[in-house]
């Protein structure tokens, strides 16, 4: 019972039944780490096989169940299981007020498990809910929702939020050429897309406001 009411809860989720919201327009500047954010989420330090088994232990025994089922969403993901990663996001973000110390973590990981699983709406959804909250404007928001609105082909609002990222740090977005070094963890596709924004961005900066 269980499972299905998971399924249906995450189905639901999928399916866009809560309606989308647009995003404000971007400050001026974003300097804030929100280091309660993006790191990963770790309830067991083994991997592979071992921490999968430990990980669904804890959740059958109720033993830290948000961290332990976070963490096994995105092993799920990453190996390509992402329905079963969706079910496990969901149950972890069932017992999490957005108050609770590792609500942030999870919701930045589920949106970059959502991205690289091909479903970029749903990534922004996330990412979007990170960015209302306690009014954080992070450094990492807009090269992020830079390059997920110009996957989305909204491009416009692209360049603006990678105009927001210049603003702040011109001395390291003004050009694509320190991306390897500001993006360690992105992949070469990922760098790609804000590489197209940095060059939509540099033919024709917006102004702010």
């Amino acid at each position: 019972m269980l499972k299905h009411s998971l399924l249906f809860t995450a189905l639901m989720a999928v399916a866009g039944i809560a309606p989308a919201q647009s995003l404000p327009k971007p400050a001026e500047f974003y300097f804030d780490a929100d280091a309660n954010a993006t790191k990963p989420v770790i309830a067991v330090k083994e991997t592979g096989d071992v921490a999968m088994q430990k990980l669904a232990k804890m959740i059958e025994r109720g033993n830290n169940v948000d961290t332990a089922a976070a963490q096994l969403a995105h092993m799920a993901m990453e190996s390509g299981r992402a329905e079963l990663g969706r079910q496990l996001y969901t149950r972890a973000l069932s017992g999490l007020e957005t108050s609770d110390g590792v609500w942030r973590a999870v919701v930045w990981n589920y949106g970059w498990d959502l991205f690289r699983a091909g479903d970029d709406k749903a990534a922004l959804d996330q990412w979007r809910a990170l960015l209302s909250s306690r009014g954080v404007t992070a450094s990492w928001m807009p090269p992020t929702f830079a390059m997920v609105l110009w996957s989305l082909d909204r491009k416009e609002e692209a360049v603006q939020w990678y105009g927001a990222a210049v603003r702040s740090e011109p001395q390291q977005w003004r050009t694509a050429d320190q991306f390897v070094r500001l993006l360690p963890a992105w992949s070469e596709t990922e760098r790609g897309l804000l590489a197209e924004v940095q060059a939509a961005w540099a033919a024709n900066p917006p102004a702010w406001p």
